[in-house]
């Protein structure tokens, strides 16, 4: 989008996609596919991507070295079926039964560098896992990204080959950050542990 005037400039789908058709630039709005529109009691087969979205809360990282984007980011797909329900205070209220499995090739996530210019990925690396650590990506041209079975990741910026990677205790939806130390290095950091709603 043109941060100025608000002016959508491309909105090209980075994932398997069919629960839309594509985005109106003049709007901004996507353009369903009425196929995959919920009905209810019915279920509604193999919609992409699934209700958490190709892309989560997750952070992205740009680097202005490399002028691409570095997307952590799920590869998932569902069943959907909706159901009347009455609200109770304090228990869940969704009205639907939803089955999420990995998207087309069989992984679940993934991280990935897409150039907004050129509106393509770049790269993509697949992972078993939805990829729901953030990312940040350093002037030496290295990405960091964690998974959720546990690694931790060195990559290169510009061609996704994996330069490093530790295997912690837990698996990772954290945000990892460089900083340097006093004695003038500089480290990459992270939170390692998945709890809360995350563990799909």
């Amino acid at each position: 989008m043109d941060r100025k005037t608000g002016e959508v400039l491309s909105a090209e789908p980075y994932d398997h996609v069919n629960s839309i058709k594509r985005v109106d630039l003049e709007s901004g709005r996507p353009v369903e596919n009425e196929e995959m529109k919920p009905e209810l009691g019915k279920v509604i087969r193999n919609i992409c991507p699934a209700s958490p979205g190709a892309k989560d809360w997750q952070p992205s990282a740009w680097s202005p070295r490399t002028k691409l984007i570095y997307v952590p980011h799920q590869h998932l797909c569902m069943n959907f079926k909706t159901s009347e329900v009455a609200y109770i205070a304090g228990t869940p209220f969704v009205g639907a039964t939803v089955d999420m499995y990995a998207g087309p090739g069989g992984h679940r996530g993934e991280f990935m560098a897409w150039d907004p210019v050129k509106k393509e990925k770049i790269w993509a690396i697949k992972e078993h896992f939805p990829v729901w650590s953030g990312t940040v990506v350093t002037a030496g041209d290295v990405a960091f990204y964690g998974t959720m079975d546990r690694w931790f990741k060195a990559v290169n910026a510009k061609t996704g080959e994996v330069l490093w990677k530790f295997r912690a205790g837990s698996g990772f939806i954290g945000q990892p950050v460089t900083y340097e130390g006093s004695d003038g290095r500089q480290y990459v950091a992270i939170l390692s542990g998945v709890g809360g709603g995350q563990e799909r």
